[in-house]
């Protein structure tokens, strides 16, 4: 099934971000320290640059390390630390064969409880507690995974009509509100961090 997605703000790099789990999933594991947008394309960058229509976490996995290094840092690379996020997709990707076969999206297909969702996204490597309930909301808002309880399990991200992450990104007028909370976020604990 494809989901219309706009994270990239790139018809192509969004259009596999729709159809496959584990390029959301890897999307999700770049966005750090660059623009969502630069984040969210680099799975469509990687599987363009690997000669395929679609990531495989098996041939992530089994890639020589320092190849794989080589193939994010090529300009423009896929992320302001191509090395370092070249090891961590190659983790996550591992992880995935080990656990699940090496399909992403068997993370969430059986799955009960939005805590148990939760739970199985926490396990994964480059994922903390924070990137986890937000992939969790975006499972829910964009890719209508919606086990019991999801929303209270992705906490404030999971709430209907918020604008704090990339779960609530549908096009560039909801990508803007995203970045001014995020700013007014930063200000606040600034000026709390002032004040204490």
């Amino acid at each position: 099934m494809e989901h219309t997605m706009r994270l990239a703000q790139d018809p192509e790099a969004d259009a596999l971000l729709g159809r496959s789990p584990l390029a959301l999933l890897v999307g999700m594991l770049l966005d750090q320290q660059v623009p969502m947008e630069w984040a969210f394309s680099g799975p469509w960058t990687i599987a363009h640059r690997m000669d395929a229509d679609d990531l495989d976490a098996h041939a992530i996995a089994a890639y020589d390390p320092e190849a794989f290094a080589a193939l994010l840092s090529q300009k423009p690379a896929v992320h302001r630390y191509p090395g370092a996020m070249a090891r961590r997709v190659q983790q996550l990707c591992a992880y995935l064969v080990e656990h699940y076969g090496g399909d992403a999206s068997a993370l969430w297909s059986e799955v009960a409880t939005g805590a148990e969702l939760l739970a199985r996204l926490k396990a994964l490597p480059g994922f903390g507690e924070q990137k986890a309930k937000i992939f969790l909301a975006l499972l829910g808002k964009q890719w209508d995974v919606r086990p019991t309880g999801w929303r209270e399990a992705a906490g404030a991200y999971g709430e209907a009509g918020a604008h704090r992450s990339a779960a609530d990104i549908t096009g560039p007028e909801s990508l803007a509100r995203v970045r001014a909370y995020k700013q007014e976020a930063k200000a606040a604990a600034k000026a709390a961090k002032r004040g204490g």
